[in-house]
């Protein structure tokens, strides 16, 4: 593998830009999001949690969804992109793979994951097949040059070598050992978290802005709809929206059981 191809001062500046990329997609994620997107969570699990306001739901319903989008947005635009420039590689898009280092005597190909606890059996499956397939895409590219597999765990302790007799032609490397193992840097690791520096405290505030902002956005539109006259969540219009066999619209459902609501309120005070 390559030794570190990045000084300190343009790493800190790479790790400040690819923060700007990263709040910058959270902050266009946040802008397109859609109330449908939320309800179409498990909405059994918020009301067994006591929820009982609609400001409370919609907290709960953004942070649920977002917190998938943002492991997602932060492997692909800080470990990924982090992971190609400092190992001296590029994209590696035709091989299905995330980065590939080529020396004169090996070509790693490298598939980045934030995390060791990402895996299940089918996802293990897949991983194997993308390796497979970059074998083969580097077979016919008639290289004499030692092929390497890595799939690459950005965080995590999980280490182990290939297993050829079990099919597993990909070593795995985590945590440390897997920027060590690209930058030649036992420290790499820490310089990663060490050079934010107070980079995400100044880039926090826009981001905050675009959360309230939606926050606000898609509580108005679920308090219109969604709240009954009583001032209280429509549980059960909302599981309807959710899960129901025969697609109902919302508002014209609320509406009518507004409106039930306030003939037996006034049928009540005669």
């Amino acid at each position: 593998m390559p030794r570190l191809s990045i000084n300190p001062d343009d790493l800190e500046d790479l790790i400040q830009e690819r923060l700007r990329v990263f709040y910058d997609c959270r902050i266009q994620i946040l802008k397109k999001l859609k109330l449908e997107e939320l309800l179409s969570k498990n909405l059994y699990l918020f009301r067994s949690m006591g929820v009982v306001t609609a400001a409370q739901l919609i907290e709960e319903l953004m942070k649920s969804r977002l917190i998938k989008s943002d492991e997602t947005i932060f492997g692909k635009q800080f470990f990924e992109a982090i992971a190609q420039k400092v190992g001296g590689g590029e994209e590696a898009n035709q091989l299905g793979m995330d980065v590939v280092i080529e020396t004169e005597d090996t070509y790693t190909v490298i598939e980045v994951k934030s995390a060791s606890n990402w895996q299940n059996a089918r996802m293990g499956r897949g991983v194997k097949a993308d390796f497979d397939k970059a074998y083969e895409r580097f077979l016919s590219k008639g290289l004499q040059k030692q092929f390497v597999g890595m799939l690459g765990q950005a965080t995590g302790r999980v280490n182990c070598d290939a297993d050829v007799d079990s099919g597993r032609i990909y070593v795995i490397r985590s945590g440390q050992m897997f920027w060590q193992e690209i930058t030649d840097d036992p420290d790499f690791y820490l310089k990663l978290i060490r050079l934010m520096k107070d980079y995400p405290l100044r880039l926090r505030p826009d981001y905050t802005e675009a959360w309230a902002n939606t926050a606000n956005k898609m509580l108005k539109q679920f308090s219109d709809v969604y709240i009954n006259s009583t001032g209280e969540i429509h549980w059960e219009l909302l599981i309807q929206v959710n899960s129901g066999s025969t697609p109902i619209q919302a508002e014209s459902k609320l509406v009518e059981e507004q409106l039930k609501i306030e003939k037996f309120e006034a049928e009540s005070e005669i």
